[in-house]
């Protein structure tokens, strides 16, 4: 790592939240995802004033879970860890103010398009959720651009150029809305779920590894090592992109079953490489893992779903449900102790109960319906339930965290 001299003068910010970019946006968009949870069971039961013929609700739901909450999670891990990778002090203070403002302004605007307000149209409301949309996501890449460029760290603009592609697949929603043209928003989304992806692989492909280690690694007593292959990456990334192409563009049953059943072996594979049986004395490692595996058992879903003709959506929210719910949750909670100067060994005591309500959320939303199709909206509702049981749990055991002081005095 670049060792950066340290400035003469300390970081100020005006709130402890606003000293590092994943205190205001785990703690926002844990607050949001309640809420847009809480908004999609009253549009789906009927319940709102949503222009149903400007936005579909479905694509609604979809675009807030990924660009709405998904993104906030992505933009505070990343702004967090390119200091951590590039030793360049990324936005704080009034200047992360201003980025977290336009997340929020932005989904403001959509929370306002999902009830049907009556004051302005819906193109008013679109018009201001698409300035916010894209200052945040503008903000959030060029800060990161900046500091990777700052310090020649070429290889992280992978990560950058996924955040730019993630950019292009918002404006195709927004596109797609304004002409009432649905594809585009389908383009939109499943693009946007399939980056989000494609970062969390990424991701968790580096940091996975580190907190196993870190979290079973005794000093002096008992060093953990687990395993990653370059090939097992390659083949990954490699079949996953054919994967994205057909589920998308190119609906090919073979082609969908052929890469998904690869992007599930090669993870499968991977995850072998990372287990050790400690992992299952602690939460904070043991979600990691459930989360990686809930990814390969989605793609095995997509594997079957040609043949066995169930719901493609149910391979949808597999996916969403352990890549976008149970690896943010479970890397917040780590995250969130690590750089606050806690303890990582001792975790809120609720911590277990919290990544077994996002399980519940899965078994509700994706078995459930598999096994029995019959009581669908009933484990859908369920599933929302155990959503909203999870992030309220987690607010109720990080938000204090997130919003205090590091405990040895440091600014972060």
């Amino acid at each position: 790592m670049i060792q950066i001299k340290p400035q003469s003068q300390s970081p100020y910010s005006p709130h402890p939240i606003l000293n590092l970019s994943f205190r205001i946006f785990f703690s926002g968009g844990a607050i949001f995802a309640i809420i847009v949870m809480l908004l999609w069971g009253f549009i789906l039961l009927g319940m709102t004033n949503i222009d149903a013929e400007k936005i579909d609700p479905i694509y609604w739901h979809a675009h807030e879970m990924l660009y709405g909450y998904a993104m906030a999670i992505i933009a505070g891990f990343l702004l967090t860890a390119v200091k951590t990778w590039t030793g360049i002090m990324m936005p704080y203070g009034y200047h992360l103010g201003v980025i977290f403002g336009s997340w929020m302004l932005a989904r403001l605007a959509w929370i306002g398009l999902g009830l049907g307000l009556g004051f302005g149209s819906s193109l008013t409301w679109l018009i201001v959720a698409i300035v916010f949309d894209f200052l945040f996501m503008v903000m959030t890449a060029w800060a990161i651009i900046k500091a990777v460029i700052a310090v020649k760290q070429y290889k992280q603009l992978g990560i950058v150029s996924k955040l730019m592609l993630l950019t292009i697949g918002n404006g195709l929603c927004y596109w797609g809305i304004f002409n009432e043209e649905h594809n585009y928003v389908r383009i939109g989304v499943y693009l946007g779920l399939y980056l989000v992806m494609g970062i969390v692989l990424t991701i968790g492909r580096r940091v996975v590894p580190f907190f196993i280690e870190r979290g079973l690694s005794v000093a002096g007593e008992h060093e953990v090592h687990v395993k990653n292959s370059k090939i097992i990456d390659g083949i990954s990334l490699g079949s996953f992109l054919i994967f994205v192409i057909a589920d998308i563009f190119y609906p090919n049953p073979y082609l969908i079953s052929i890469s998904a059943g690869i992007v599930a072996l090669v993870n499968i594979v991977r995850l072998l490489g990372w287990y050790h049986k400690k992992l299952w004395e602690k939460p904070l490692l043991w979600s990691l893992f459930i989360a990686f595996l809930g990814m390969c058992f989605s793609f095995i879903l997509f594997a079957l779903q040609p043949w066995l003709a169930f719901n493609h959506s149910l391979a949808v929210h597999a996916l969403a449900i352990s890549g976008v719910g149970m690896m943010t949750v479970a890397m917040m909670a780590r995250v969130s102790l690590g750089h606050t100067g806690r303890n990582i060994h001792s975790p809120p005591k609720t911590i277990a109960f919290i990544f077994t309500l996002m399980g519940f959320a899965f078994i509700f939303r994706v078995i459930m319906p598999l096994i029995t199709n019959d009581y669908y909206l009933v484990w859908v509702v369920l599933g929302q339930v155990s959503w909203i049981a999870c992030f309220t749990l987690f607010c109720i055991s990080y938000l204090a965290i997130l919003s205090s002081k590091r405990k040895d005095g440091l600014f972060g």
